[in-house]
């Protein structure tokens, strides 16, 4: 029989030889006992291969679902928790130091909707010794509110949107595309786990648009993307509100978008003696087409996208009448969609002679033939 010469502190035994004589792992946990080693009757006496909590608490915020990790809270747009609570439990519990081949698994049991039981089985090799463990830890799901819902449900906001028109007031489709390009911009931040994204409130005034928004940095991006989707131009002012803690001014910004006068598919005359034109663009400098001629038109730089008009009508409020005859390269004969009468107007390059009915508008003006839908754009 091999002998080492040395005896366990505790029970006096003689310790074979070829034992593990690291004394600052033995006992439970790693923790040094005595200056000598255990004997495997006594090692494993005082021996827990998994080291566990009582319980664990999962915060989740009742009103967005975010779960709070760390010291912060993490959007993970799920209903059910299982996956955080095996995670947690997995990254609380603590396996022994002189383990080795460690196998585990956690088998969740829901109890209710608020609480988990977490069934770990653990196995491993100890001093050549094979030993398995199970251990259960209660998860408790905490529902609580997050800073971010905090704030929104405060009316807490840093910056306004306002969405107005120049010259007149935006439409409801005006209205809706602006709100849509602000949700849009806040989502995208909102995948990027930026939790200062948010609208507080949207309001919707007489003429036009009011958005409340998380910081003033959301509201200048909304603001560019609004004008830059839609046309027009935007301002800012700003209004000190408070001071922080060490002293810094804060401000509320105030961001004045201003729709173009004019709208895509609207009819005007810039009385320049060329006639009406079809809006077709109001990026930058508006652009559109000559109803009597069909040549392309753009506001000269010094009139910017609004150039002095007189405004005819829309695009949605023309009417197909018939073609009657082509008079020559310029003229052609349509039915006043009104009165029924042969009525002689401009031929621009746009009109296909050979269509049976064509599209025109009537204004004070007079009739003017539209291009085709299809043509509209282009």
């Amino acid at each position: 029989m091999s002998r080492s010469g040395e005896f366990c502190p505790r029970c006096g035994d003689e310790i074979p030889e070829g034992t593990d004589e690291r004394p600052e792992l033995a006992g439970a946990g790693g923790q040094r006992n005595s200056e000598h080693v255990l004997c495997d009757a006594c090692y494993f006496e005082e021996f827990d291969l998994v080291d566990a909590p009582d319980t664990i608490q999962v915060r989740v915020c009742s009103r967005c679902g975010a779960v709070h990790k760390g010291n912060r809270w993490v959007d993970i747009g799920a209903e059910d928790y299982t996956d955080i609570a095996v995670e947690q439990v997995s990254e609380a519990l603590g396996i022994h130091v002189d383990a080795q081949s460690v196998a585990w698994q956690v088998a969740p049991e829901q109890l209710d909707k608020n609480n988990i039981r977490m069934h770990a089985e653990f196995s491993g090799v100890i001093r050549g010794t094979p030993v398995t463990e199970e251990v259960t830890v209660p998860v408790r799901i905490s529902r609580q509110t997050c800073k971010r819902c905090g704030k929104i449900a405060g009316g807490s906001f840093a910056s306004i949107v306002q969405v107005r028109a120049d010259g007149r007031d935006p439409t409801d489709e005006e209205r809706e595309r602006a709100e849509e390009i602000a949700k849009e911009y806040i989502a995208a931040r909102e995948e990027t786990g930026d939790r200062n994204a948010f609208i507080t409130e949207t309001k919707t005034v007489d003429d036009g648009l009011d958005m409340k928004i998380s910081t003033n940095q959301m509201g200048l991006g909304i603001a560019k993307r609004i004008t830059a989707q839609l046309g027009g131009s935007y301002s800012d002012s700003r209004r000190l509100i408070s001071e922080d803690e060490d002293g810094q001014e804060l401000y509320r910004m105030t961001y004045a978008v201003r729709l173009p006068r004019y709208r895509q598919g609207e009819v005007i005359d810039p009385e320049d003696g060329d006639g009406p034109v079809l809006v077709r663009s109001v990026q930058g400098n508006l652009k559109g087409v000559r109803l009597a001629t069909g040549e392309d038109y753009e506001a000269s730089f010094e009139e910017g996208e609004t150039p002095d008009a007189h405004r005819l009508g829309f695009r949605e409020d023309s009417q197909q009448t018939t073609l009657v005859a082509v008079e020559d390269e310029r003229a052609v004969q349509v039915l006043d969609p009104e009165t029924f009468e042969s009525k002689t107007v401009p031929r621009p390059d746009y009109l296909d002679t050979d269509a049976d009915e064509v599209p025109v508008l009537k204004s004070h003006a007079g009739l003017h033939v539209l291009p085709a839908e299809t043509d509209a754009d282009e």
